[in-house]
């Protein structure tokens, strides 16, 4: 997926017209969908790349030193409580997890965990998979069908599916998004 297509997908979950904040993209690995809040959120906006892989966030680094200073990359396991606090994160006015909650076993506690990250009224965007069994790749799937009981037990209300393509390779790729509840500023 190209960062146009990144764009064009996760549009309606990121909003249009919002105000400048801070996001984070968690999991960013080499960058395509932090490119895509890039171009989505409007000049000043602050966003964390996030990913455990150092290489991939060097390729962050890179790209955002020549088109976006306000990209902060740092090297971190957002599945780690101890990585993602020694980071010194604000309160965020989003959080996107692009294909990278279905690597977490227990991504309820992982996702109820960081909810507390986003301020109230906050949103937070999950791209994941319907539709597809286990693999290597997606070793942990969340069926939109799950995703009611998922945002319940992690603080976030119900969820909606905004977007879906079919996958390249099975299933369905699905953008979700979700509020935490609390007064809205975006």
């Amino acid at each position: 997926m190209d960062t146009a297509e990144a764009v064009a997908l996760i549009r309606d979950a990121v909003g249009q017209g919002v105000d400048v904040g801070s996001w984070a993209d968690l999991g960013a690995g080499t960058g395509t969908f932090t490119q895509a809040l890039h171009e989505l959120l409007p000049a000043g906006s602050r966003i964390y790349a996030i990913d455990r892989d150092a290489a991939a966030i060097a390729r962050v680094k890179h790209w955002a030193s020549e088109h976006a200073p306000d990209v902060v990359a740092r090297v971190a396991d957002f599945t780690k409580p101890t990585d993602i606090r020694g980071l010194s994160l604000p309160s965020l006015d989003g959080m996107l997890l692009a294909n990278s909650l279905h690597f977490v076993r227990d991504a309820t506690a992982v996702l109820a965990r960081l909810v507390n990250l986003v301020r109230p009224g906050g949103r937070v965007v999950l791209v994941e998979y319907d539709r597809r069994g286990a693999s290597r790749w997606v070793p942990y799937p969340i069926p939109i069908a799950a995703l009611p009981s998922l945002a319940s037990q992690t603080g976030l209300a119900q969820p909606s599916v905004v977007a879906t393509r079919p996958s390249e390779y099975q299933g369905i790729l699905y953008v979700a998004l979700a509020r935490k509840p609390g007064t809205s500023q975006l």
